[in-house]
């Protein structure tokens, strides 16, 4: 390989590991590598106009695809601006390579303008940080940044690319990125040992997360759930680790409040953790999550989650693909025949139960929607009846979520993805990385009046390259989910009920959705009443490029 400015090798090293994409916000710093993508065109740019907008894109595309994304930020404002989308990545275990400029080493002593340790501010949202140094190894750090990310437990990693190392020449050669194969299985003792745990279980429960998702372990743990008659609980569940209308599926456990979760799983006689630790909510159980003397394995790959918060009885490092069908045979033999028969009873009785608690739900939804004439109840139905088989779906509309999607039950892998982290605003650019990764495919995605002004100005970026997802704006003039957790807080701190602070509300003045989306290049249309649900679909659905709906799904003040 002759030598080549760094700039120019960077590309090379990028094409080789099969990068399709660049998600970014371009700056001064990175204009001579940038500058070098015009010799590249197997790579496209897609220009966001904020960098959270940025990170949000190739979080959907990471993890649509579940291969590493790339992102290009701006020095330290730009790193800094993209920092809470970061933090979603981290928490979401998006496989993103971010790349950022800076002027360059020479420069260091002087602390010049936007100067910042720019490896110092990324290291607590990201898996690994560091920075080229040496032209010489600019290639053999973007390999290992790739490994790093795409290697489980998946995550954000951070390189800062000086200009002034990136103009200096290298001879380094561009390969593929060697991965780990992590398909790991336990010591057959071990699962004898896990099944021995288990098997006399008479309420037993798994709690799963995403871990499950990136095995591609969602079949394998629907046996499991079925040969142990176990219920499944999420926790850091955001993919569809196990379809929402099976037997087994029991819900989430609290986001916000340990003690929610403490209610189930310290009702549990033996508790089964695969892909997730216990527990991740705001505010957790400190003690007590388990009952006393109850048996808990966990399996992951994710050595750190293991005994994260609590001790387990049994850890096993494991693919959770492999480990939960061997688990299921070793289930199945260590079992009685009398407590097989309980396990498909429990299933049985326990499925009847949930599908008849999922019935009612959804008469409630249809309910009080026509009680207060809101549209989005009718908007679902409409949608689930039209929507390809092969869409995608990216949930970030928080407190209407249980209506919307009772009728759009997350079931295949890969096509339903949720927001998590806490990060608001990750829906619209979640939704257009998800439709970059899937160009074959419907896409739709969710969020709420409040979580869309984060990132409204990826309707631009939706525009300007013609990704044709769709755009659903829960529109309930609030932020109502910090309205429903005030009225916990009340609860359990015992202080009446009163009015909401002033500051949740959006509506005073209201936001034309429609408007901004038409000014940003997208059409759209307003949804208020039932009657318009079908005709706002049809016409969504039917356009070829971007489109917008703002659907009313609540009375603010000012309405």
């Amino acid at each position: 390989m002759g030598s080549r400015p760094a700039r120019a090798a960077f590309w090379e090293q990028l094409q080789a590991a099969g990068v399709s994409h660049m998600f970014g916000n371009p700056g001064t710093v990175e204009q001579g590598f940038l500058d070098e993508l015009r010799h590249f065109p197997g790579t496209e740019y897609v220009l966001a106009l904020h960098e959270s907008v940025a990170v949000g894109m190739a979080d959907g595309y990471a993890r649509a695809t579940r291969r590493p994304a790339v992102v290009q930020l701006h020095s330290g404002v730009g790193l800094g601006n993209g920092i809470g989308m970061l933090y979603q990545a981290m928490r979401g275990h998006a496989p993103l390579v971010v790349v950022v400029g800076e002027a360059g080493l020479r420069y260091e002593a002087m602390e010049a303008q936007m100067y910042a340790d720019l490896v110092g501010m990324a290291e607590p949202v990201t898996k690994w940080a560091t920075r080229v140094v040496d032209p010489g190894s600019t290639l053999r750090v973007l390999r290992r940044a790739f490994k790093v990310a795409g290697t489980p437990p998946y995550g954000p990693v951070l390189v800062v690319l000086p200009a002034d190392v990136m103009d200096l020449p290298t001879a380094e050669e561009a390969v593929e990125v060697s991965y780990p194969d992590t398909s790991a299985v336990p010591d057959p003792e071990a699962l004898r040992r896990a099944a021995a745990l288990l098997a006399g279980a008479r309420n037993p429960i798994v709690v799963a997360g995403d871990g499950v998702h990136f095995a591609g372990a969602q079949r394998e743990l629907a046996r499991l759930a079925e040969v142990w008659g176990a219920e499944v609980w999420g926790a850091d569940w955001a993919e569809a680790n196990l379809a929402t209308d099976h037997p087994a599926y029991a819900g989430q456990l609290g986001h916000m409040f340990g003690e929610s979760s403490r209610r189930i799983t310290g009702a549990a006689d033996a508790v089964l953790l695969c892909g997730t630790y216990a527990l991740p909510e705001v505010f957790p159980a400190l003690d007590g999550v388990f009952g006393d003397g109850v048996p808990v394995v966990h399996i992951d790959l994710d050595t750190d989650a293991i005994a994260k918060n609590f001790p387990v009885d049994l850890g096993l490092v494991a693919d959770p693909k492999r480990a939960l069908a061997l688990l299921a045979d070793a289930l199945t033999g260590a079992m009685s025949e009398e407590q097989r028969t309980a396990a498909a009873g429990r299933l049985r009785e326990g499925g009847a139960r949930r599908a008849e608690a999922r019935a009612a739900a959804a008469c409630r939804s249809h309910e009080a929607a026509a009680a207060a004439d809101l549209p989005h109840v009718a908007f679902a139905e409409e949608l689930a009846r039209r929507l390809p088989a092969d869409s995608v779906l990216f949930d970030e509309s928080l407190t209407a979520s249980p209506d919307l999607f009772g009728p759009l039950p997350a079931a295949e892998p890969g096509r339903w993805l949720q927001t998590r982290g806490g990060s608001l605003g990750v829906g619209i650019p979640g939704a257009l990385g998800a439709q970059l990764a899937h160009p074959e495919a419907t896409v739709v995605g969710f969020t709420g009046d409040g979580g869309s002004m984060y990132t409204i100005q990826a309707l631009w970026t939706a525009a300007r390259h013609g990704i044709g997802a769709k755009f659903v704006i829960c529109n309930n003039g609030s932020y109502r989910l910090l309205e429903h957790n005030i009225d916990q807080y009340w609860q359990e701190q015992g202080i009446p009920a009163h009015e909401h602070p002033e500051i949740f509300d959006l509506s005073s003045p209201a936001i034309d959705f429609a408007a901004l989306s038409h000014s940003l290049g997208v059409p759209a249309v307003r949804v208020e009443k039932p009657d318009q649900a079908a005709s706002a679909v049809a016409e969504a659905l039917g356009h070829p490029g971007p489109f917008l709906i703002d659907l009313v799904t609540g009375r603010g003040k000012g309405r």
